[in-house]
């Protein structure tokens, strides 16, 4: 993660906050109190749909009756609201320093977000961004190759081969060597031949993947 973090508090103006988006080229900002604890984020599409929002009309006799004020009253704070706590989104999603990176990184691509704040006991230690997961995985050290890395492939590799009801095991032979999967055998689909270099690579300690598989004979083809 990333410590360095620009942080606004809650009474900061939000001309303020829109120059310093600007002016350090950030997509968003999260909110602290005096003592660090992370009150919401505000990111520059807070910001937008604020501008673009149109004035709303005043609501009807009908819709007086079943109105929700205390949403009315939110919505009103963002749209006309100086302070970034008015515009901000309050408890955003948030992991703990000890969060695993694929936890992390599943967390970004299913939200479709930028960056997650890293919070431990309700204070803001960092944000931990996309960039940070592409350079922890280059970071990572390669595994390196000996007889007891090899097996433990081997056997983390057929596990996974048989948790997958597409791979048609009784017909492939996976070997290992020095970290390098070599497969042989047949595949019905080049689209089988990728989702094993797939399989293979996702396992920890892999070092490159080969594939020699020719298509199975016709006798094969019904065989489940």
């Amino acid at each position: 993660m990333s410590r360095d973090v620009v942080t606004v508090r809650p009474e900061t103006p939000l001309r303020e906050v829109a120059e310093l988006l600007a002016s350090r080229h950030l997509s968003g900002v999260p909110v602290v109190d005096a003592e660090g604890r992370l009150l919401g984020v505000l990111t520059e599409s807070d910001l937008m749909r604020r501008i673009a929002a149109p004035a709303e009309a005043p609501a009807g006799f009908l819709g007086g009756l079943i109105r929700d004020a205390a949403a009315e009253a939110g919505r009103f704070a963002k749209l006309h609201g100086r302070t970034a706590q008015d515009v901000m989104t309050p408890d955003p999603l948030c992991v703990p320093p000890d969060a695993p990176v694929a936890e992390v990184a599943k967390l970004l691509e299913e939200k479709r977000i930028r960056r997650l704040p890293v919070v431990s006991e309700g204070r803001l230690l960092g944000l931990v961004s996309r960039a940070d997961i592409l350079k922890a995985v280059l970071a990572a050290p390669e595994a390196g190759g000996g007889a007891a890395d090899d097996a433990a492939i081997r056997a983390a590799l057929r596990r996974a081969m048989r948790e997958q009801p597409w791979v048609d095991r009784h017909f492939l032979h996976a070997e290992v060597r020095d970290g390098h999967v070599h497969f042989t055998g047949f595949a019905r689909s080049p689209t089988i031949a990728q989702g094993l270099r797939a399989l293979a690579e996702s396992i920890p300690g892999v070092r490159s993947v080969s594939l020699d598989l020719a298509p199975p004979p016709l006798f094969m083809m019904g065989i489940p």
